[in-house]
């Protein structure tokens, strides 16, 4: 019998995206399949966050096709595609500081009506972030940035989703609360969950992802598996800090 092609979850086709008459993509095209870890590289003002804004539909595209799971969603608002399974963790963490942390994580929840999954997902939360259910009747605001981190990842698995942006989640961050944060990470995707990272530590971002893709002035220059890139001469010259041979 001949072998399965399996379709991406998500694809962009030729992707475009403008801020009025500068164009921050520059016809992209990127594949995330299903249970697989995909982080996208590169230099601050790559269009990286703004490809993730595309792909939550906080952010219009100018040209091109988004897909998902082989619909087409280019002009679908964000919160269907939110409904749809698509969540995004912004740069920055984007919590309602006001909220309590629990109120914070049940926002998450806003377009299920499944009391019962929601209480069992809240629990599967805690136990993935215990420091976050220490912390459920705090007012946001007040905790720590990797905390409130712990709290939007929280919060954005509370939608069930079948595909996780995650924005820089371990910016300006200490290396025992990134180990945390990537732990989960590699949990949520081992249960199949699929997740595009946007990650300024490249060899971190590297190391956990089965592929990725390097992001240049608005285009892709380069893709591969994560072990591929890791070892490339030019992306560890240019990202990990290193001299080329």
């Amino acid at each position: 019998m001949p072998t399965e092609i399996k379709a991406p979850i998500l694809r962009l086709h030729d992707v475009q995206i403008a801020y009025g008459q500068i164009q921050a993509v520059k016809g992209i095209a990127l594949d995330v399949y299903a249970g697989e870890l995909v982080c996208l590289i590169g230099a601050n003002g790559a269009g990286k966050t703004t490809t993730l804004n595309a792909i939550s539909g906080t952010l219009p595209i100018r040209g091109g096709s988004l897909q998902f799971q082989g619909q087409d969603i280019t002009s679908l608002p964000a919160h269907l595609r939110l409904r749809a399974g698509i969540a995004l963790v912004p740069e920055g963490r984007g919590i309602f500081t006001r909220l309590s942390v629990e109120e914070n994580l049940r926002m998450g929840a806003y377009t299920r009506d499944d009391k019962d999954g929601i209480e069992a997902d809240l629990e599967r939360v805690y136990t993935m972030l215990p420091r976050v259910k220490e912390r459920l009747a705090q007012v946001a605001g007040t905790l720590s940035g990797g905390e409130q981190q712990m709290v939007a990842i929280g919060r954005a698995l509370l939608s069930r989703p079948k595909l996780l942006l995650l924005d820089e989640p371990s910016m300006g961050l200490a290396p025992l609360v990134v180990e945390k944060i990537f732990e989960v990470v590699q949990t949520v995707v081992k249960e199949g969950m699929s997740i595009l990272l946007v990650e300024q530590n490249a060899n971190l971002a590297l190391e956990f992802s089965q592929r990725g893709y390097v992001m240049d002035g608005g285009k892709i220059t380069l893709a591969g598996s994560g072990e591929d890139l890791l070892n490339d001469p030019k992306v560890r010259s240019a990202y990990l800090g290193e001299e080329a041979a």
